[in-house]
């Protein structure tokens, strides 16, 4: 199976200018801990429910904060449409995420995909496997770097 097949493709997409607020009422709206940020017809980060806690609230800034300044930025970590499942899974084990932008070959973000997605899709065994990589030990891990591909 393909990630294309699994993943979720109607995307709320956020812009590094907008506020934390708005991004935050976004994502209670669609019920997503995550939003992928856009700019210029491309992936330039990824701003998180944690991330809107952890760097901007618990640091007193105002909720008209852009979310450039907290999301997550660099290389973002993403998989492309045609891959295939199961291997994104073990890779979101080895990287430690829940969830991954998906991406077309010409980079374009066609849609998200979360352990959930995986779950549903491929069966509890491949969530399983990719949950248990994520759940091990082994000390804080980004959830930006070098993106595949």
């Amino acid at each position: 199976m393909r990630v294309n097949e699994a993943m979720t493709s109607d995307v709320q997409i956020a812009n590094p200018n907008q506020s934390i607020q708005d991004a935050a009422q976004t994502m209670a709206a669609i019920d997503a801990g995550v939003l992928p940020v856009g700019e210029n017809d491309r992936l330039v980060g990824i701003i998180t429910d944690r991330d809107i806690a952890v760097r901007a609230v618990a640091k007193g800034l105002s909720p008209s904060t852009k979310v450039r300044e907290v999301m997550s930025e660099g290389e973002v970590m993403y998989c492309y449409e045609d891959e295939d499942l199961e291997d994104v899974a073990q890779n979101m084990a080895d990287i430690k995420v829940r969830r991954l932008p998906v991406l077309n070959r010409a980079k374009r973000l066609v849609g998200i995909i979360s352990l959930g997605d995986i779950a549903v899709a491929d069966g509890p065994d491949s969530a399983g496997d990719a949950i248990c990589g994520i759940s091990e030990p082994g000390g804080m891990h980004s959830q930006t770097g070098e993106g595949r591909g």
